[in-house]
């Protein structure tokens, strides 16, 4: 079978949907012969943030000098950003070659995460890796990285997302996010809405699980573009991340404590490792600046809390005006990515990405035209970008935004990369 044909057969698993539980997975490791057993895992579950966090950590664990799997979802143009070892993505010979034997192994009704979490796993057991950093794909308690014994949690910000499986309140969807943390196993959250923190503070005290807050225990702030992070048990300054933008300084606050508890527990991390793997760090879609006259900046913010921090981050960068390239998915709610935006924007060139489940780009420039925005239908997120660059002066900011769907298709058109879309 060809990598093609197998991203066909496992993309096909898409038509089970989402079926939050442990049943199939756990089945599936098991007639595995349990892979995930072969490495520690280290698990990270959020709404915003997952991503960047679970980069700088397994940027730092690899400076540090151990085998360190990533496993993140979903990829921006290559399936392959999915899986990676040390950095390296994973093969496209050996995502042939572990597709196989993970769908010959599949309960019937397996879905498509279920499939490449265990194929992660696997992945991870032959690559010989000593600890793996799993972001979570949609909640916690039941989403299928819960099937493996995690030695630690780091918790994003939570908010609301995904609420027709996760809850209308953000207490619920902060007990299903920490649904996912092991009893007595270290827990270290960002700042979070009193709600999301009253939850995870309750349920940290019934597992017996020592909860590290930032803001409290731990903190990192920017000052004149560097970081300096006050830690559990150091202090680290002048930090030159990898990831930018306002926002990441949480992101690798959170990275960093959960990498001060790792290196008391068995993966000893020097204070060089830990700089050089926040240096070293790249989460490409989130505050990437393409350089150039005019410049373009890709975010995939799509949700509420993400867009206002995204909105925030935009202070730091010096501009004439902003034109933006947005298309969002149509199970969002555009008032919520858009309001924190759409004030900030000169022009909005509304695009629809590639994915059948995309929003009509008419809708988003009616949406922006209705609430005094001037936008244009452009079609293509192709089109919106060279229709953006063509209006933009020298000085001007490109902002390419609203789904990582969109940020993916302009980024593989940026890069003259194959787009290879798929959400989950």
């Amino acid at each position: 079978m060809t990598y093609a044909e197998t991203l066909s057969q496992i993309y096909a698993l898409g038509r089970f949907g989402m079926k939050p539980g442990l049943d199939r997975i756990t089945r599936l490791l098991e007639a595995l012969g349990n892979p995930q057993d072969a490495f520690a895992t280290v698990h990270v579950v959020g709404t915003n943030g997952k991503g960047s966090t679970a980069s700088v950590l397994s940027s730092v664990l690899s400076a540090g000098g151990h085998r360190t799997g990533l496993f993140t979802s979903p990829h921006l143009i290559s399936f392959t950003e999915r899986i990676r070892t040390d950095g390296a993505e994973i093969s496209e010979e050996a995502v042939v070659r572990l597709a196989e034997r993970v769908m010959g192994a599949a309960p019937e009704g397996t879905t498509f995460f279920e499939v490449i979490t265990a194929l992660a796993a696997l992945h991870f057991a032959e690559q010989g890796v000593r600890v793996a950093v799993f972001e979570a794909g949609m909640g916690g308690r039941l989403d299928a990285t819960n099937a493996l014994n995690g030695l630690l949690c780091a918790i994003t910000p939570v908010s609301l997302d995904h609420t027709d499986y996760l809850g209308s309140r953000i207490a619920q969807v902060a007990l299903e996010k920490v649904g996912i943390c092991k009893a007595g196993t270290p827990i270290v959250s960002a700042r979070q809405l009193p709600e999301a923190a009253r939850e995870i503070e309750r349920h940290a005290l019934e597992l017996g699980s020592p909860l590290y807050l930032c803001g409290a225990d731990f903190e990192a702030r920017w000052r004149e573009g560097e970081l300096n992070y006050r830690g559990l048990h150091l202090t680290l300054d002048r930090l030159r991340p990898g990831v930018t933008g306002l926002y990441q300084s949480g992101n690798i606050a959170c990275a960093l404590a959960a990498a001060e508890l790792l290196s008391s527990g068995g993966f000893p991390l020097s204070t060089r490792a830990l700089a050089l793997g926040v240096e070293r760090a790249f989460w490409p879609g989130r505050m990437e600046l393409f350089p150039g006259s005019p410049r373009l900046l890709l975010d995939g913010a799509h949700n509420p809390a993400g867009a206002a921090a995204l909105a925030r981050s935009l202070s730091e960068i010096p501009r004439q005006r902003l034109l933006m390239v947005v298309g969002v998915m149509g199970d969002k709610e555009l008032s919520g990515i858009l309001g924190p935006l759409l004030p900030l924007a000169d022009l909005v060139f509304a695009v629809e990405p590639a994915l059948e489940r995309a929003l009509p780009a008419e809708r988003i420039a009616s949406f922006c035209r209705e609430r005094g925005g001037s936008a244009l239908d452009a079609g293509s997120v192709s089109r919106g970008i060279d229709l953006a660059r063509d209006a933009a002066q020298a000085d001007d900011l490109i902002l390419v935004c609203g789904s990582l769907f969109t940020v993916g298709e302009a980024r593989s058109i940026l890069l003259s990369r194959s787009f290879s879309p798929f959400r989950g």
